[in-house]
């Protein structure tokens, strides 16, 4: 019994589907309130299974931390701050890309798939060392200060 292949799909056959997922995904989150809850679901997710996740946030609650500690102006705090959410939110970006591949590729091998992975980790590396050189910037000298008056 032969089976019949049918020819690949067009993009005028894959407009119902698609206006009606679109539809649907719409609906998936019902309020405002509940687009937060989804939210705060990937950030609670993130926190838990990602130790990556959980260093960057320490390390931003202590530069913020620091730099109250240390009563930076506002404009140096809000940098500082932004900073760190910048590399919080391509933290979070990395494990979704992760997870959307691992879903893709399954157990298999695949080189493309590397590359997305990498590529996000790269994108996180970058955020963390120009958080690190931002912190240096701001944090040091007051801090030199701080400790060279108490010599």
């Amino acid at each position: 019994m032969s089976q019949q292949v049918s020819p690949p799909p067009t993009p005028n056959s894959l407009a119902p589907l698609i206006t009606r997922e679109r539809e649907l995904s719409w609906k998936v989150a019902s309020n405002l309130f509940i687009s937060f809850k989804y939210a705060w679901a990937g950030i609670t997710y993130s926190f838990y299974t990602q130790r990556n996740f959980r260093i960057h946030l320490s390390f931003c609650a202590l530069a913020i931390g620091l730099s109250i500690f240390l009563h930076l102006q506002g404009v140096e705090i809000a940098v500082i701050a932004i900073t760190c959410g910048l590399v919080l939110a391509l933290e979070l970006l990395n494990t979704a890309i992760e997870s959307l591949v691992d879903l893709t590729v399954k157990q298999s091998y695949h080189e493309l798939a590397k590359i997305a992975k990498d590529c996000a980790a790269g994108a996180v590396l970058v955020s963390a060392f120009v958080a690190v050189v931002v912190g240096a910037t701001l944090l040091l000298p007051p801090l030199v200060i701080l400790i060279m008056s108490n010599f």
